[in-house]
């Protein structure tokens, strides 16, 4: 199996009635990064100014290096709310994602995700 030099995950939910404040009180956590739909955002690394063309609230995992997107996903699903209905119907009422970055120093011979992990996905279905 290839070796994983870094991985990056973050949930992240999306929709233009998005106010981050109820999904804070839903999920029992603030997030790494959020704004409402007509926000005006500011690049980090250029400075140039967007308005947000929908909402969104973004909770990062901690970076590891060598990688473990399996201990990231799971460390996301741990640290927010146990209600599983609660996340059931934020995913019904908001685009919703867990968006994993893998960077591997070389090819992808296989990437796989523990059994607790999947589980954990397919309960918040």
């Amino acid at each position: 199996m290839a070796h994983l030099s870094a991985t990056a995950a973050t949930l992240r939910f999306f929709g233009d009635d998005l106010e981050p404040e109820e999904l804070n009180h839903l999920l029992g956590k603030n997030p790494t990064k959020s704004h409402r739909k007509g926000d005006v955002i500011v690049g980090k690394v250029t400075g140039k100014k967007r308005i947000a063309k929908t909402g969104s609230w973004l909770f990062q995992a901690t970076s590891h290096e060598p990688g473990d997107h399996d201990a990231q996903i799971l460390e996301i699903l741990s640290a927010l709310s146990k209600n599983i209905e609660t996340r059931k119907e934020l995913t019904t009422r908001f685009e919703a994602d867990i968006n994993c970055g893998l960077f591997m120093d070389e090819g992808n011979e296989g990437i796989g995700l523990s059994k607790e992990t999947l589980e954990s996905l397919a309960a918040r279905q």
